[in-house]
């Protein structure tokens, strides 16, 4: 084994460094850009509103039927072929070209297929609709369902750049959706004005112009989020091209093992499928609610719960992953069987740090998190902002479990073993359906949001569960005791740290409907005093308990922190 000191590691190590700072800061851009895009849209449409909720469900269908049909494929199988291609004289310029060719014809055709099957679609995928709102929808689903073409062209591209080490790209991408979807959404205000409570009023008056900027402004956003990789991707220098000879290029292996992660995605993509669709009730209960309406949770609220949660895991668990998993895959096709228990634990316990941070703040200030999202509706805006703070606090406490089995999982993958992932989906998506179904049968549609946060966090704690135990069967152990550990000790502190940053806001009004959330204004001066006490109480904790996986998180800038760890 190579010593501290020698230069290959060191070298490794500041490449790894430098790959998940840049991708890290992409996400954290393109995350804050998302956070804005959401905000902007409960103030055009509203967040639980009855058109709020239908173009949500045309909106992330696109998504999920994406990943239902090859995202596990191009996020997780490509990339060790691609690796393996790019060491060939051709630098995998032939192999990436029959893919991509092969990859933009299938998704095109599909595409085509999906478009002209909205009206089964939306049907199919809802819960007691009227005539009106399945209509409307369907019109979303018909501008929406091409952003599942340049879904997979995106992802082809970016797994690519993956693999050739170019990370940055992929990660900033979104970006440019983003600003694109921010500015239609600011030309649908100018247009039309800002949501104002109404929802039937608001779904009669409906017109062509408000689609058009609408749902024709979000497929735009897709559409710029995959073209602009071909720029980073013809600096490769592949001389890629059109090439319609796919055989040879190991299709019957690729398939074999994109069967095994296609069940997978089957199964975990129709579960998500299903809990939209039981969610999605609670759209027309609201029709019978008058003004409470405005407090009953959708799937817009449930979605944009789910946004707020997921974005310390997208920039930190998932950054960290994908880098560490071409680690993985070359430790695994060099056989160094022992280096992988070393990785997982590093990883693992790196993340620890923001993974339960966050988790903690989010709890303290869902309040005002919420309130973002209420949009400006006189009337519905803290109702909305108090549903959408519920569905944050449910959501967070599935977090630290979620990136544990996503790292894990990643394991198998980075061995080219799909079949396990697969029966792990299995198992806990078994779990999540019949506690939804149980759900959908006994609780009144109003609550059903509230109950899938609550499944998907308990489904996540499966997972991990079922996942440590496959890995350490299956590869031995990955010194899981000292990652729990390191997750408990680390929890401490930030609860410790969540305790400061909520005195604070209590002393705005953050639990009592008071000054933090009479506005966008108060709401965002809320979360930066009180998110600043935590961070800095946070930090301080963690560097009296001398937590070593603060140095490996922050790295060189730990080190210029007075009094912060020191390189050992």
């Amino acid at each position: 084994m190579a010593s501290e000191s020698s230069p290959a590691p060191a070298t490794s190590a500041a490449r790894r460094s430098r790959a998940v700072a840049l991708m890290a800061s992409g996400t954290l851009v393109s995350r804050i850009l998302g956070f804005l895009r959401t905000a902007l849209l409960a103030v055009a449409i509203g967040t639980t509103s009855d058109v709020g909720d239908l173009f949500e469900k045309a909106n992330t269908i696109p998504t999920i039927i994406f990943m239902l049909l090859a995202g596990g494929i191009f996020n997780v199988i490509l990339v060790p072929q691609l690796i393996k291609a790019s060491k060939a004289a051709d630098r995998g310029s032939a192999y990436t070209s029959k893919l991509m060719t092969l990859t933009i014809t299938v998704m095109a055709v599909i595409t085509v297929a999906l478009t002209a099957a909205a009206p089964w679609i939306i049907k199919a995928l809802t819960s007691g609709w009227d005539e009106p709102k399945l209509a409307l929808a369907t019109i979303f689903a018909y501008w929406c369902m091409p952003q599942i073409f340049f879904y997979g062209v995106y992802a082809v591209a970016g797994q690519v750049l993956n693999s050739h080490g170019r990370f940055g790209a992929y990660m900033w991408a979104p970006v440019a959706n983003n600003v694109i979807q921010l500015v239609m959404i600011g030309v649908y205000l100018v247009m039309f004005g800002a949501y104002q409570d109404g929802r039937h009023t608001q779904l009669m008056q409906w017109s062509t112009s408000q689609t058009v900027v609408l749902a024709g402004g979000a497929t735009l956003g897709i559409v710029a989020q995959a073209v602009v990789l071909f720029w980073p991707l013809r600096r490769l220098g592949l001389g890629l091209k059109p090439d319609f000879k796919w055989r040879g290029i190991g299709l019957k292996h690729v398939g074999q093992l994109a069967a095994w992660t296609l069940g997978a995605m089957v199964v975990g993509n129709l579960t998500a499928l299903y809990f939209g669709k039981i969610v999605s009730a609670a759209t027309q209960a609201r029709q019978h609610m008058g003004s409470a309406g405005a407090s009953v949770a959708g799937e817009a609220a449930l979605n944009q719960s789910q946004l707020i949660t997921v974005l310390p895991h997208s920039i930190f668990a998932l950054s960290l992953a994908t880098v560490l998993f071409n680690d993985l895959s070359n430790a695994f096709a060099d056989r160094r069987f022992q280096d992988v228990g070393p990785l997982v634990s590093k990883g693992l316990r790196t993340t620890a740090v923001p993974i339960m941070f966050f988790t903690v703040a989010f709890i303290v200030l869902a309040g005002p998190l919420g309130r973002l999202f209420g949009g400006t509706s006189a009337t519905a805006a803290v109702d909305a902002g108090a549903a959408v703070a519920t569905l944050v606090v449910l959501t967070a406490l599935g977090l630290p479990a979620k990136s544990y089995a996503f790292y894990l999982m990643r394991v198998f993958y980075a061995h080219e073993d799909t079949k396990t992932p697969m029966l792990l989906q299995v198992s806990y998506a078994l779990v999540g359906l019949a506690a939804a179904f149980i759900a959908s049968i006994t609780l009144e549609p109003q609550y059903l949001a509230q109950a899938t946060a609550v499944i998907y966090a308990a489904s996540n704690t499966v997972q991990a569960i079922v996942a440590h135990v496959a890995v350490t069967k299956r590869y031995g152990g990955y010194g899981a005791g000292r990652v729990l550990s390191s997750y408990i000790r680390i929890g401490w502190l930030a609860t410790f740290a969540g305790l400061a940053g909520g005195v604070v806001l209590a002393l705005l009004g953050g639990y009592d409907f008071g000054y933090a959330w009479s506005g966008y204004t108060p709401a965002i001066l809320s979360l930066v005093l009180a998110g600043l006490t935590m961070g800095g109480v946070f930090l301080v904790l963690l560097r009296l308990a001398n937590v070593s996986e603060l140095e490996d998180f922050l790295g060189p800038l730990a080190r210029r922190i007075p009094g912060g760890p020191k390189r050992r």
